[in-house]
């Protein structure tokens, strides 16, 4: 059984900040690929951030330089700092965990709601 639970999503004004919390549950989370996807109304899912389970990051040119991917392997979490937040930014937020044996398995959270509007 494995479930991921999003958290921290909020309104924030411009230029602000939230850090994104996703709290799992099962065995696969040590070996797995974690990452981040986002969602704006009318738009794909896309790509947000990724972090192995060695720790190699990955980032979507977007968010490049503004947010940081990390996770606690003690506390099966994995975070996303996500600062100087544009309008553009908004979306809806999803944790992602990939774990591969003989072919890719993917496990999706909720969702949580990031809204950036002055």
């Amino acid at each position: 059984q494995v479930q991921l639970v999003e958290s921290g999503g909020g309104l924030v004004q411009p230029g602000g900040s939230l850090r994104l919390s996703c709290a799992t549950s099962g065995s696969i989370f040590s070996t797995s690929r974690m990452g981040w996807y986002r969602q704006a109304p009318g738009k794909q899912r896309e790509l947000v951030a990724t972090i192995t389970s060695g720790g190699s990051t990955d980032y979507a040119d977007s968010v490049k330089g503004r947010f940081t991917i990390s996770r606690d392997n003690a506390k099966n979490t994995v975070l996303l700092q996500m600062n100087s937040l544009k309008p553009e930014d908004t979306a809806v937020y999803y944790c992602n965990a990939r774990f591969t044996t003989t072919w890719v398995l993917n496990y999706w959270g909720q969702g949580t709601q990031v809204t950036v509007s002055s």
